[in-house]
């Protein structure tokens, strides 16, 4: 048995005596747990050219829902390649419709943002109702 310290904010501290060694593994069960519990938030990244058809833009935009629906964080990017940079406005009206394309189930988190030679915009998931 030893005497074991639980609570050295309180006053007085709270002691108690007990097995140290359960103790520990009570602690390490406790973390644990909450690690277990833990939701952990997953940057997806989708990959679009201003050239995209409908039916590569319509896979793209299911598969980016499914991620969303997930609980997972979606960075949609549109790509510029050589002369593709003089027709930046195509880009990002592709950007705008992916994000009216999953309007009902994500929100834009970043704003559609130029960056060297791509178009990036972060949607996270909506907040929903807890399911009972």
């Amino acid at each position: 048995m030893d005497l074991v310290e639980i609570a050295p904010q309180a006053t007085p501290p709270v002691c108690k005596i007990i097995d140290f060694g359960k103790f520990s593994y009570e602690l390490q069960k406790k973390e644990k747990l909450q690690k277990k519990k833990q939701q952990v938030s997953v940057l997806k990244e989708i990959r679009l050219h201003p050239n995209t058809d409908t039916h590569d833009f319509d896979f793209k935009a299911r598969h980016a829902a499914n991620f969303v629906e997930e609980g997972d964080k979606v960075k949609v990017s549109v790509i510029f390649k050589g002369r593709e940079l003089a027709y930046t406005e195509i880009g990002e009206n592709l950007l705008k419709k992916f994000i009216e394309r999953l309007a009902d189930v994500a929100k834009v988190e970043q704003e559609p943002k130029f960056e060297g030679r791509a178009v990036h915009a972060i949607l996270a998931p909506q907040k929903s109702k807890k399911k009972k």
